[in-house]
């Protein structure tokens, strides 16, 4: 992970978002590249003729804002000694952040809170990170303390399009962990990819992996999931996203939606 792509947002995830980078940037001899971006949709006012502008006032006061953030920032990244450089843009989030992404090894952001109880919680932008991004995108919740590079990893493993691309994805930070756990929910169904597929491309590289197959017992996918995740003591999970459409996840729930609502430890994603 040389190229390391950090959303700066004044929220109150950032703290553990730029621990996370520090982390990976140390273990990996990565670069962070911080980007700044500036919701100007947030900040639209609208006219009796049904137009739309931002005040001028307001306008200096969010620059006036932005630069005392970055100060900041940047000071912390003086401090910590990490290779870094600073990116602005004004625009859509999401956009802005793919955009900025295209060359990068991995995107650090926050998992939301659900239902975005303050104005201080992280922007609602995993899942359309996850679902477009190039690079995989690390979802680190608002309470972390960073990321364990050396702890114990997860690999949720249903042998779908998805979850290969995000276990190639981590391959690098799969090789820095102490424990690497390929877990599957049992299904009667057959799968093309069974977990032992996963297990022979790690040990490839040099990756020694431990299969489980996680029983369901009368649980649905994603909760014999976190459970699995709760009883190894997984420090992070590398998994697919929407495996299913996204209008289908949001309806009747799924994976993704599920652990990024309820994920206790930072998620790799990758679709």
């Amino acid at each position: 992970m040389k190229t390391i792509l950090l959303h700066i947002h004044d929220d109150n995830g950032q703290e553990s978002r730029m621990q996370a980078a520090f982390d990976i940037a140390r273990a990996t001899g990565g670069h962070i590249s911080c980007h700044q971006v500036t919701p100007l949709a947030e900040y639209v006012a609208g006219d009796i003729y049904g137009g739309s502008y931002i005040p001028p006032t307001e306008i200096d006061i969010i620059r006036e804002s932005e630069d005392k953030a970055r100060a900041v920032v940047e000071a912390r990244m003086q401090r910590e000694g990490v290779p870094w450089d600073w990116r602005h843009s004004d625009g859509e989030v999401v956009h802005c952040l793919l955009s900025a992404s295209r060359l990068t090894d991995v995107v650090i952001v926050s998992l939301p809170a659900q239902g975005r109880r303050s104005a201080g919680d992280p922007l609602p932008i995993v899942p359309g990170l996850a679902i477009s991004s190039r690079a995989p995108v690390i979802a680190i919740p608002v309470a972390a303390r960073g990321f364990q590079c050396l702890g114990r990893a997860m690999v949720a493993w249903d042998g779908s399009h998805e979850a290969s691309v995000a276990l190639c994805a981590s391959r690098p930070l799969l090789a820095l962990a102490s424990e690497v756990h390929v877990v599957a929910v049992e299904e009667k169904a057959k799968r093309d990819f069974p977990p032992f597929d996963a297990n022979e491309y790690l040990s490839r590289h040099g990756i020694s992996s431990e299969i489980h197959e996680w029983p369901r017992k009368g649980r649905s996918v994603e909760e014999a999931l976190a459970a699995a995740a709760a009883e190894l003591r997984i420090d992070w999970i590398a998994m697919g996203a929407f495996g299913h459409s996204r209008l289908r996840e949001t309806i009747f729930g799924g994976v993704t939606r599920y652990l990024l609502s309820e994920g206790q430890v930072p998620l790799l994603l990758a679709h």
